[in-house]
């Protein structure tokens, strides 16, 4: 296979995938060309240093986000499929957060056309565009908190275990001092069955557009 039959999108779709499953430490331009079949000079003809190619994922993986404007939609409801979109995606890669920080997300087309469409989606709302951006950094970093910090067992555990997992973290709640913790003891509860990530999810991106909302109110 040749660098002109391998497809930019190709590379860097595995090279993801490969930074999901072992860490974006692991995608080497040695290590993807194995993982492809092809010679490393094949990949440098899409991507010239790992930077570049640091890039491509982050570029591939942000090009499903769009803020198109969907005529009789709200600026909310739009906003919400915008959250929505990134959530989606940072669950799907979850080396992404990491990704987002080593590169400057602003030389990739996907995260400039993403950010240009929410900041005239803000625009609607009321927001000058300085304050968009920053109405946009806080989505982006919420959503990010938001797949973090999803409730459940750690990543990478086998379903066999989550249940013991569950037990172990209610005793351990459960086992706190009453007179001191009593709402933490009351949290323990949760942990009986596995969690409604769809509810979790709905619940997170309320809070998160209920904010901005807020504020788009207090301006008019």
């Amino acid at each position: 296979m040749t660098g002109e039959r391998l497809s930019k999108a190709a590379v860097a779709d595995r090279a993801l995938r490969l930074a999901d499953g072992e860490g974006p430490e692991a995608v080497t331009v040695r290590r993807l060309a194995k993982e492809l079949g092809v010679t490393p000079m094949a990949l440098y003809w899409h991507f010239k240093n790992k930077d570049e190619l640091l890039l491509g994922m982050v570029d591939h993986a942000l090009s499903g986000v769009r803020a198109d404007q969907t005529a009789g939609d709200s600026w909310p409801k739009r906003l919400r499929a915008v959250v929505d979109a990134v959530a989606g995606v940072l669950r799907a890669h979850p080396s992404l957060p990491v990704l987002l920080h080593a590169v400057d997300k602003t030389r990739t087309e996907s995260f400039n056309r993403a950010t240009n469409d929410t900041l005239a989606l803000l625009s609607d709302a009321g927001f000058t565009v300085e304050e968009g951006y920053w109405v946009a950094s806080y989505l982006l970093n919420g959503c990010i908190g938001m797949v973090s910090g999803q409730p459940g067992c750690p990543p990478g555990m086998p379903a066999e275990q989550e249940p013991e997992w569950r037990r172990q973290k209610r005793l351990q709640l459960e086992a706190m001092p009453a007179d001191r913790y009593p709402m933490m003891i009351e949290l323990a509860a949760s942990y009986r069955d596995e969690p409604d990530l769809d509810r979790y999810y709905a619940f997170y991106t309320d809070l998160l557009v209920a904010g901005v909302e807020a504020m788009a109110a207090a301006k008019r």
